[in-house]
């Protein structure tokens, strides 16, 4: 994967800058607090993926925190297509970080007079994914259990469990880790929502406080049930059956719709990617744009 101009130039309190000349206060709260939201978009050929999904998630996110959102859609649409543009439009996320801003000292309680510190820049990503399985990226997971904060619906820079969790599944040889609660129910992985295939229906954890509302979940979920007749169901999913499911599926902006085929080094079903993946990333290639 070439990196010549993915990453050239980036958005920094709505000013294009070469990324190497960006500079943030060490006094930003999202330094030093991880006070802050933020959102990855992914774009092919410059076009964005669920982008109004994407800023609606930014602005529940930002009213959580209490930080006001910088910027109407129609503003935030302007700065991405320039800063695709910028950096050549080809297969890009953008990385996008609102903080609360530069405080004049460090204190827990919000600053009452601060602006908002708004950083975005763009790094490539795969070609976006065709449902084939013979180019498949199969990942294996390890699981664990959920130790992370009970806000997880909400998007923050502060992400050192999940960051602890995902070096645990890398620690034991996979690439992911899914989380459960204390009741052994599936949560989430360290950075994707999950769907299994269990006796023909889909199912996925329901969105609660443990869970963020993932866009690509939330896409592919519209897309079966206004698109297709296949069953599915948003409950909750025990050890239990995630491992007797014929199909286990991992769920995020740059991952699209990706097979798990390992779980704690025992193969899901076959160990291969299963029919059903291989139609639900046909859909989600097939109407990626348009919802």
């Amino acid at each position: 994967m070439t990196t010549s101009t993915s990453t050239t130039t980036a958005l920094l309190n709505g000013v294009l800058v070469p990324l190497d000349e960006a500079r943030v206060s060490p006094m930003d709260r999202g330094f030093l607090f991880g006070d802050g939201i933020y959102e990855v978009i992914p774009s092919y050929g410059g076009q964005l993926v669920g982008f109004s999904r994407h800023m609606q998630r930014l602005a529940h996110g930002l009213a959580a925190i209490g930080i006001p959102n910088p910027h109407n859609e129609e503003t935030w649409q302007r700065f991405f297509d320039d800063l695709l543009s910028r950096n050549g439009a080809g297969n890009l996320a953008i990385y996008l970080q609102v903080t609360r801003g530069v405080a004049e000292k460090r204190a827990h309680r919000f600053p009452e007079t601060v602006s908002p510190t708004v950083f975005a820049y763009t790094y490539e990503i795969e070609p976006a994914a065709s449902g084939d399985k013979d180019t498949a990226h199969c990942l294996s997971v390890a699981t664990g259990l959920d130790l992370r904060w009970k806000r997880c619906h909400i998007k923050s820079v502060a992400l050192l469990g999940n960051v602890l969790h995902m070096m645990e599944g890398v620690d034991s040889g996979a690439d992911e880790i899914l989380l459960f609660n204390d009741c052994d129910e599936l949560t989430e992985a360290a950075a994707c929502n999950v769907f299994v295939v269990s006796n023909g229906t889909i199912v996925t954890p329901e969105l609660d406080h443990q869970k963020l509302p993932g866009i690509t979940r939330n896409m592919l979920i519209d897309m079966i049930r206004k698109e297709t007749d296949w069953p599915l169901e948003e409950r909750p999913v025990t050890r239990g059956e995630l491992l007797a499911a014929e199909e286990v599926w991992l769920t995020s902006s740059t991952k699209e719709v990706a097979p798990v085929t390992y779980i704690d080094n025992k193969p899901v079903a076959s160990g291969q990617p299963g029919p059903m993946w291989s139609e639900a990333q046909r859909l989600f290639s097939r109407f990626r744009f348009e919802y």
